[in-house]
């Protein structure tokens, strides 16, 4: 299976550090390439200049005799940065040519000079360029500023790769940026729309053609969406009267009509039934605006305990602190609790009891808290469990004895999502089904 580049990363960052490594590639092989078109002239140009230095001394020297030759020699190291003087037998000098642009430099003054031309790195131990030449019998050194005659210093190419690559940095960052934008605009709108904002729209008069289309492509998206959303909100307005209305008259007519008692017991449970089934459509098809406050989350359990006092069914022990605040809806979390005693009154009896033991437990972690509710039943395949959210999927026969719309666990998933949390069901290790709600905790 092939593997995506750098994973774990966003797309601006994997944008910024590919654009990052291919222009820092680029500076390193524009410096290398700068650095080969400037050896060849800079060590010619340093061996012809201190070759002219040495050419017009001693030509100079030549034209003057003996005596004011020494007084030549004073006035020009009076009057220039170079400096000439005699050529003693007993010099020590250090030679020049140690590496390749130091051996170029000395091969083109050779070329230039003679054979018998000598570099030196020092002379007795002063450093410089030196270079010995003769004239008729006697033998002179001429110094010149080494500087003149070296290749670019590390401190300068340090500066300008310095340069270069804060530049590659700062344009990779705009680069990368430009790039993302558009896409993150997108995913902003795209997020506005999970969270049921129907209006949001995105510019379709972008200069790229690509992002233009796909702009409108969205904008499309959403107008549809929002048609969707309110025929959604017109055909839920009319289910109420619709289906309610018949069945009020179906049990109106049920105690008027039937005088058996049993049948028409079962005929109102059946009736009830029907009105429960159409509260749970009601609930997940519900529009997904939650405005999320305080809530006290044991006081609200408290309250959804109340509504299922038979003991013979469910008993549910509640161990939240009582002051314990999360931030979501009121109304979404109580259905949240409600719909999961009722899950497990209904799925999760104990095998010799017949009562579903219910036990709410919390744990803190971090900015989050963990509300666990947890049942005694038989619990379900591990394979199924992923599938217990999914509408009208219901588990094996150990959890579908009792009737309902398959909607329970479906609700809670959808209600979680809304108040910015999660649900997630497991197994307990002795048993039963455990239900973990991850709410953002209020410190």
């Amino acid at each position: 299976m092939r593997r995506p580049v750098l994973p774990g990363l966003s797309l601006f960052w994997r944008t910024f550090f590919l654009l990052a490594v291919l222009l820092a590639g680029g500076v390193f092989a524009w410096v290398q390439t700068l650095r080969a078109l400037e050896f060849e002239p800079r060590a010619v140009q340093a061996a012809q200049q201190t070759a002219g230095l040495v050419n017009l001394s001693r030509a100079a020297l030549s034209q003057a005799d003996g005596i004011n030759r020494v007084t030549l020699v004073k006035t020009i190291e009076a009057r220039s940065a170079i400096r000439v003087r005699l050529r003693e037998p007993g010099d020590r000098w250090a030679p020049y040519e140690i590496d390749r642009f130091t051996r170029r430099v000395g091969q083109e003054l050779r070329s230039a000079l003679g054979p018998d031309a000598v570099v030196a790195s020092s002379v007795n131990d002063q450093p410089g360029l030196w270079v010995g030449f003769s004239i008729e019998s006697d033998r002179y050194w001429l110094q010149a500023e080494a500087t003149h005659a070296g290749p670019l210093q590390r401190d300068t190419w340090f500066v300008w790769i310095g340069i270069a690559l804060l530049a590659t940095l700062l344009g990779s960052v705009g680069i990368a940026s430009l790039i993302n934008r558009p896409l993150r605009q997108l995913s902003f709108a795209a997020s506005r729309i999970r969270d049921g904002d129907l209006d949001s729209r995105l510019d379709e008069n972008t200069l790229t053609s690509e992002i233009r289309e796909v702009n409108r492509g969205f904008n499309r998206m959403a107008r549809e969406l929002a048609r969707v959303e309110e025929d959604r909100a017109v055909m839920l307005a009319g289910i109420s009267h619709d289906l309610r209305t018949p069945l009020a008259r179906l049990r109106l007519e049920t105690e008027m009509s039937v005088y058996d008692e049993d049948a028409k017991a079962n005929m109102a449970l059946d009736i009830d039934q029907l009105d429960a089934i159409i509260d749970k459509f009601m609930d997940y098809a519900r529009p997904g605006d939650t405005v999320l406050r305080q809530v006290p989350v044991a006081q609200l359990i408290e309250r959804e305990m109340a509504l299922f006092r038979d003991p013979s069914q469910v008993r549910i022990s509640s161990r939240v602190a009582d002051d314990l605040l999360v931030m979501a809806d009121d109304t979404e979390l109580g259905r949240v609790f409600g719909n999961l005693f009722e899950n497990a009154r209904r799925y999760g009896r104990g095998t010799y009891t017949g009562v579903a033991d219910v036990t709410i437990t919390t744990q803190n972690t971090g900015p989050w808290v963990i509300v666990s509710v947890r049942d005694q039943g038989p619990g379900v395949a591990p394979e199924k469990l992923s599938q217990l959210t999914t509408p009208f999927f219901r588990g094996d026969a150990a959890r579908t004895a009792a009737t309902g719309a398959g909607l329970g666990l479906a609700i809670v998933d959808k209600s979680m999502h809304r108040m910015g949390g999660n649900l997630e069901l497991a197994n307990a290790p002795d048993g039963g089904l455990v239900a973990h709600l991850r709410l953002r905790r209020v410190d």
